[in-house]
């Protein structure tokens, strides 16, 4: 309980902690959020990193001096691309063994959300999803266990990259330093994941009432 408390106030206080790490481990924090990315990204294990707020954050204090803007983006667009390819291959080559292996730790309930959105978006799912958390960690992951083309996912994955660091790594640059954020941040990041998260919300809300008002 105390570790999730803890982890709960650094995703809550990002831009404070971001701060001090840049402060004390130079140009190691580039290396610090490669791993976050990554693994957000890359491993079905660890869907509960910060990615959006992360990146927002990460704007915030590139903006005050503390980071490289374009050596932070080129570092962030690097993880989550690996990241997104290893996950498709991890899935095709042995996602469906995974899943019945281990269904505590690669939960059926954020597999049945990812393939909900496969329905709804088909291959655009990998584009809409990298601004949906859990979902853009499982979908790679669910891609490769349905054996999309690899062409075709590459094509969406470099394109899913650059819009997500293109769009909320320079939002955090232009508005993450405002003072009505800067005293607000644990607001912002709240509002950031209600944002991310509310497409899905609709979609499964919408599927719902379609099931409802099915033959019966």
């Amino acid at each position: 309980m105390e570790l999730l408390k803890q982890a709960i106030n650094v995703v809550l206080h990002l831009n404070e902690h971001l701060d001090g790490w840049a402060k004390e481990y130079s140009t190691g924090i580039y290396l610090i959020l490669f791993a976050i990315v990554f693994c957000e990204t890359g491993l079905v294990v660890t869907p509960f990193l910060p990615g959006d707020s992360l990146l927002f954050a990460v704007g915030a204090i590139a903006a005050r001096g503390s980071l490289n803007i374009w050596v932070v983006a080129l570092v962030l667009i690097a993880a989550a691309f690996i990241g997104d390819n290893l996950n498709y291959w991890v899935g095709r080559v042995a996602g469906k063994g995974l899943v019945r292996r281990f269904p505590k730790l690669i939960k059926q309930k954020h597999l049945d959300r990812t393939h909900s959105f496969f329905e709804t978006y088909g291959r655009k799912t990998i584009i809409f999803a990298r601004f949906v958390p859990i979902v853009r960690t499982f979908t790679p992951f669910v891609a490769g266990m349905g054996s999309m083309d690899y062409p075709r996912f590459l094509g969406a994955s470099v394109a899913a990259t650059l819009l997500w660091v293109g769009l909320i790594l320079p939002a955090g640059w232009y508005f993450g330093n405002f003072e009505v954020v800067k005293k607000n941040f644990e607001l912002v990041v709240i509002g950031i994941i209600v944002v991310s998260v509310l497409p899905m919300a609709v979609e499964l809300w919408k599927a719902r009432r379609a099931a409802d008002a099915g033959p019966k």
